[in-house]
């Protein structure tokens, strides 16, 4: 007999039955187990465990043990109410009630006694509604009033790494004295490292620079895109901005503040949101702040110890031995502790409050589970105070809900912090499902998250196929192995016409899951239109302006079109249906998801009319009165039910 025959275990809160929790503070939560008659249950109760980590990860021992009505009685099984409904009096059920925390995150587990006396102890394989297990059961508990504003939720995201994306028909940028300019936009390569990991100047441009991006924005409308996430655009050395030289000033290789205010401005015009990438766990050694080689006039960090920045680095013997991110000399760690450094970031007059006095609406924090919880704490508190409905975005790589960084356990969620992060795990879970058709496994990670999440959270979480970070999606989802491959070799390495046909069905697949699944949709720029690239830098190249792929293009914009005016596709609760054979059915409101990786068709049946929204077909009426719709593998389908 297994644990899932044995021991069910969900929870109950505000009428809603789930298996994990996310709940705001103080909300009743009612503990339902339940266990099949024939195993003659004498005596259950759960277990609650506190939010503490030991220094071996293990949990804190301090539980608190729950019984029926919250009481020491033993559990007498004859007395145990049955699941109404059910013909036969098959299993038995106990609820426990629990008046909820403040703020914090507990595990919960079950124990229970059969009537020949031995204790069995249960904390993995607890089936939820779903009918999916997880090895650990968890309560999010988030402060009261936390919300994520409208406009993130229903957004369309574009990401845009500014020195690729357009140049300027209109303005002229200037070309500081270090840069190497590349004008050949539609063949050039950028330049390489022989190996992974080598240095390298990252001091070749493209010409890329805001006022592109505005003579863009009808494109970006086309594509129903509402939120534009901007990689760094402050004054920096390299083409990437990720070594901040200075954050009070656009670069101006970029067009300078003028060409950011110019962008917000047209931007308001257009309903579009901005959100500038916060780098603010380390800064370029080329900097005002740390001024290496002493580019700037007055004495940084490393040039005089009476420095007013001294104390924002971490300096083992000064000046030539500090801290630096993943060891690379050029990126000085910031000293986060530092009273001056944190006022700089999130005081009256910092960076966060500055740029969103001029119009931007949020940040995404760079490598955020770097930067103490009350740093991330105090960057969110100076956003909300400059502009109510300004968000918080995370670069986290793994569940959010309990990432543990640095032996400490984060507090992202608790409402205080994030108001959404990267969702890696999602990325994963489409590529592997697409690649593979394992969908168990993208039914598990989606359902783990959804519920795992607040859920305003987890209808802004960021959904992505790629980013600057990344290799390009197309030549993940083509099959195409790179493994041992030098970055030479891949300079020029092309996929065949074979391999990109199997890649662009592969990426519509996943597009659609992407823009369907809780969260908001977002595009690497040039994902749209079959860009082709491997690993950084050649995930970077110029867009391909008047060479895009029509197909891929076109798909994108159906989608863009279907996210904004289908609002269940945006907030409509989220369940899974199936997830067998390939296939991973899900609905979101009214809205059923198909997406068929299968090896052949799969019929979807309803007892009322419905459409598939993506190709505008109704379903058809059979002999025995059903509606039925065939979704051909390797597609997937929006199958909405008629009002």
């Amino acid at each position: 007999m297994t644990n899932n025959e044995m021991l069910a275990i969900t929870l109950v809160a505000k009428g809603i039955e789930t298996a994990c929790g996310a709940v705001e503070a103080g909300t009743e939560i009612t503990f339902r187990l339940s266990a099949p008659r024939r195993i003659a249950v004498c005596r259950i109760n759960a277990v609650l465990f506190p939010d503490e980590v030991k220094e071996d990860g293990a949990y804190a021992d301090t539980v608190r043990r729950l019984y029926p009505d919250d009481s020491e009685d033993v559990a007498d099984p004859m007395d145990m109410p049955f699941d109404k409904g059910a013909r036969r009096p098959i299993t038995a059920r106990l609820d426990f009630k629990w008046a909820g925390l403040e703020k914090g995150r507990d595990i919960y587990e079950a124990e229970w006694q059969a009537e020949w006396c031995y204790l069995y102890h249960l904390r993995a394989e607890l089936v939820t509604p779903n009918g999916n297990s997880f090895t650990e059961k968890q309560i999010t508990v988030y402060r009261k009033g936390f919300s994520v504003p409208d406009w993130m939720i229903d957004g369309v995201m574009y990401q845009i790494f500014p020195d690729r994306f357009a140049k300027s028909q209109l303005h002229s940028m200037p070309v500081k004295p270090y840069a190497e300019i590349n004008d050949d936009w539609y063949g050039g390569v950028p330049k390489y490292a022989q190996n992974p990991g080598d240095p390298l100047d990252n001091n070749e441009f493209f010409g890329g620079n805001l006022y592109g991006v505005i003579e863009k924005l009808d494109y970006l409308q086309s594509l129903g895109v509402n939120i534009i996430y901007l990689n760094p655009v402050f004054e920096a050395y390299s083409n990437h901005k990720y070594d901040t030289a200075d954050y009070t000033k656009v670069d101006e290789m970029f067009g300078g503040d003028g060409a950011l205010d110019a962008l917000i401005a047209e931007c308001d015009k257009r309903g579009i949101r901005i959100i500038l990438d916060g780098v603010f766990n380390h800064t370029g050694s080329d900097s005002v702040y740390f001024n290496a080689e002493g580019r700037y006039p007055d004495h940084g960090a490393v040039q005089s110890p009476d420095s007013p920045y001294r104390d924002w680095y971490l300096f083992e013997k000064y000046p030539d031995k500090y801290e630096c991110w993943w060891g690379v000399k050029i990126l000085p760690t910031l000293n986060k502790d530092s009273r001056s450094l944190r006022d700089f970031i999130s005081g009256e007059d910092g960076i966060i409050r500055r740029w969103l006095k001029k119009g931007i609406s949020g940040w995404r924090l760079d490598v955020v589970d770097e930067l103490p919880d009350s740093m991330v704490a105090e960057i969110c508190a100076a956003a909300k105070s400059e502009r109510g409905d300004a968000i918080i975005l995370g670069e986290v790589w793994e569940d959010a809900s309990d990432k543990i960084a640095y032996e400490m356990r984060r507090k992202y969620f608790q409402g205080y912090e994030l108001s959404s992060v990267m969702n890696y795990p999602f990325r994963t879970a489409v590529i592997d499902f697409v690649m593979s058709g394992d969908a168990e496994r993208i039914a598990e990670v989606t359902c783990r998250q959804y519920e795992r999440y607040p859920r305003e959270i987890s209808l802004a979480q960021m959904n992505f196929l790629g980013t600057h970070d990344t290799e390009r999606i197309l030549g993940m989802l083509s099959g195409v192995s790179i493994s041992g491959l030098s970055n030479s070799e891949l300079s020029n390495l092309a996929l065949t016409d074979g391999q990109r046909e199997f890649a662009t069905k592969n990426l519509m697949l996943a597009a659609a899951l992407i823009y369907a699944l809780p969260g908001v949709p977002c595009i690497y720029y040039g994902d749209e239109v079959g860009m082709e690239g491997w690993r950084d830098p050649f995930n970077r190249r110029t867009f391909p302006w008047g060479k895009e792929n029509s197909e891929i293009l076109e798909f994108y914009r159906v989608l863009g079109r279907l996210r904004n005016t289908v609002s269940q596709l945006r907030r409509g609760e989220f369940s899974v249906c199936y997830a067998r054979k390939g296939v991973f059915s899900f609905r979101r409101g009214n809205v059923t998801v198909v997406a068929n990786r299968g090896n052949g068709g799969f019929c979807f049946k309803h007892e009322k009319p419905f459409e598939e929204l993506i190709t505008g077909r109704k379903a058809e009426r059979y002999l025995d009165g059903r509606y039925q719709f065939s979704v051909p593998p390797g597609t997937a389908a929006y199958l909405k039910q008629e009002d």
